[in-house]
């Protein structure tokens, strides 16, 4: 279901209006069939033109995706995971729906990676700031 093929509002898309929720479904889909065809299609794309010495690859969803990357890029990948409770993120609107949000697209990661950054977004924001702080200077010091 791409926005090409199918005129839809990107960003529309973006926030977690009903307006997304109702094409939700359709884009995992979609994303699955192209994934089916060529695991390393989304991320490709993600880095096609790419010539910045450090890349922030956001919103991987799966372990083929981090696999694709570390197999391309060898040791210079850092993974992140930010996490939050659920509490934490039901105050920022969100509401679990079955089929979608127990989905490969959702929790594709979950289990089977060793990420090498945890980061917690729980709303204090002096404490995100000190996580991502750590972070950039590790990234800093590695370059």
């Amino acid at each position: 279901l791409s926005l090409q093929e199918h005129g839809l509002n990107f960003q529309r898309l973006l926030d977690a209006s009903a307006y997304k929720e109702t094409f939700r479904q359709d884009m995992i889909r979609w994303g699955e069939e192209k994934r089916r065809a060529d695991p390393g299609f989304f991320c490709r794309a993600a880095v096609e033109g790419a010539v910045h010495p450090v890349w922030v690859v956001s919103d991987t969803r799966r372990l083929s995706d981090v696999e694709w990357f570390q197999d391309v890029y060898g040791d210079v990948v850092q993974t992140v995971r930010v996490v939050a409770t659920e509490e934490t993120r039901k105050r920022r609107n969100w509401v679990f729906v079955t089929g979608v949000d127990d989905a490969e697209s959702e929790c594709g990661l979950d289990q089977g990676v060793a990420f090498d950054w945890v980061i917690t977004n729980d709303g204090d924001e002096l404490a995100l700031g000190k996580q991502l702080e750590t972070l950039l200077q590790s990234l800093h010091r590695s370059l």
